[in-house]
């Protein structure tokens, strides 16, 4: 059984004709129907039933086409692989990123990225991860870096870290210990990600837990980034949540003090991509060096932790 028996075989099964397979892989049309004949002879199988205007596929074909399938894959995914291990000439990569990447040490990935592989062209989305991770889902992107949880239906997750989820707040006295989530819920908020809303995976936490005490997280004020958000928390009107990583930035403001939750709250961020897809050597190559950049700045941030 070789390679070209499998793919004439595919071929055939998808037009109904072994000139139309013979088209679509520039061939001629004796070679297509030589090619099946031998692999038939070498399964002792008949795949296809000839004679009318189009070939009929038999169970044994229907049994085989998914097989083949993979076969074939696996082989154009092998090549693929080994071409790339010398250098990345060509081909787009497709890569998702958390909205606030600037604080996980993400900003410039995009320019180390192009100044490897300048042959390569990038499509980098910075989204909500809810967004993030229906993007990739729907294969609108190969892979991305999220923040759990999130839908996890048809996708691969290999969770790297966790950061811890803070309260912060210009006019709570420092001094005043860890946030309970009566106190949360008490509080006037401005919360960030509006357009994602409920479905961000900060929020959707804290909600889990005040509905467990019947309470209900209403923000006073829903605004789309952080800094914003950050800005009004400084003026002493509302208070927010953020995350460690974000707290310890230099452009953190100054007046704005944080205290853990009561009950600890952790983001945990992810690497996720689709479910059995295999990612094309660009996004491989993006998504081990947003990994990397990820992992090695842990030992920079009090609260960051890895996971096993």
């Amino acid at each position: 059984m070789t390679l070209a028996q499998l793919t004439a075989f595919l071929a055939a099964m998808e037009h109904g004709s072994f000139t139309a397979a013979a088209r679509e892989l520039g061939g001629a049309q004796a070679s297509m129907s030589e090619l099946v004949a031998r692999l038939e002879r070498e399964l002792g199988a008949t795949l296809f039933v000839r004679g009318g205007r189009r070939l009929v596929p038999t169970a044994a074909a229907i049994e085989l086409q998914p097989h083949a399938r993979r076969a074939v894959g696996a082989i154009d995914a092998g090549m693929d692989a080994v071409r790339s291990l010398s250098a990345l000439e060509g081909g787009t990569c497709t890569f998702g990123v958390l909205r606030n990447a600037a604080y996980y040490d993400l900003a410039d990935l995009v320019q180390r990225f192009h100044a490897q592989h300048p042959k390569v062209a990038v499509r980098l989305v910075g989204l909500n991860s809810a967004l993030v991770a229906e993007s990739i889902a729907r294969g609108e992107l190969e892979a991305g870096i999220v923040v759990l949880p999130v839908p996890e239906e048809g996708l691969a997750v290999r969770p790297l870290f966790r950061d811890e989820v803070l309260y912060a707040s210009a006019t709570r006295d420092p001094r005043g210990g860890p946030v309970s989530i009566d106190e949360l819920a008490a509080a006037s908020l401005v919360l960030y990600d509006a357009y994602a809303g409920w479905s961000d995976p900060t929020r959707r936490q804290l909600r889990e837990r005040a509905s467990l005490r019947g309470l209900r997280i209403e923000p006073a004020i829903e605004v789309e980034h952080v800094e914003t958000a950050l800005g009004l928390v400084a003026s002493g009107s509302v208070d927010t949540i953020v995350s460690r990583s974000i707290a310890e930035s230099p452009s953190f403001p100054a007046g704005v003090h944080v205290a853990p939750m009561d009950e600890p709250c952790f983001d945990t961020i992810a690497l996720v991509q689709r479910e059995g897809a295999h990612l094309s050597p660009a996004t491989r190559a993006i998504a081990s060096l947003a990994e990397q950049t990820l992992l090695s700045k842990l030992g920079d941030h009090e609260g960051r932790e890895r996971m096993a």
